[in-house]
């Protein structure tokens, strides 16, 4: 036994002149259109019927901040449960309003621990003196980056 199933989305509209004017006062109008966007729906899941819902929304002149915050409002609106709005918020990384205060407190400690480690750092740990006759070239330096230090090295005689 097969399966086969079509989605279709269809928009259908006409522009009808005001009478005692000329038909058309602006070259930004077209007198028909008829859109009508078709897919298979047998193995669709839903971010795939989403897909083709938002490119059917573009089609009629949907703005996309405008889709995506319709979207969203699918979402984050006072009839979907905390819960699985927070299941949402998981899976794209999302901070709840609600949750600000806990986050900022986070930030607070974890920068708080950091300026502790960094100024024990600064206080305990000094650069080591150049040893004489080490030619060793800073990190990160080339070969004949490395070849010029050593030359201006050996011209002002710290070997």
């Amino acid at each position: 036994m097969t399966y086969e199933a079509e989605v279709q989305f269809k928009f259908d509209a006409t522009f009808t002149p005001t009478y005692g004017s000329s038909s058309w006062t602006s070259d930004d109008f077209i007198p028909e259109e008829h859109y009508l966007i078709t897919a298979p729906a047998a193995d669709l899941n839903a971010k795939q019927y989403f897909k083709l819902f938002e490119k059917f929304l573009l089609c009629v002149g949907m703005d996309p901040v405008s889709i995506r915050s319709g979207a969203m409002s699918l979402v984050f609106n006072d009839y979907v449960r905390e819960e699985d709005q927070r299941k949402v918020c998981n899976e794209y990384e999302l901070t709840m309003d609600e949750d600000l205060e806990k986050k900022y407190q986070e930030f607070m400690k974890r920068d708080a621990e950091w300026a502790k480690i960094s100024n024990h750092y600064k206080e305990n740990v000094v650069s080591e003196p150049k040893i004489k006759g080490d030619h060793m070239p800073p990190w990160g330096h080339s070969d004949m980056e490395a070849l010029k230090y050593q030359q201006q090295e050996d011209l002002i005689g710290l070997d």
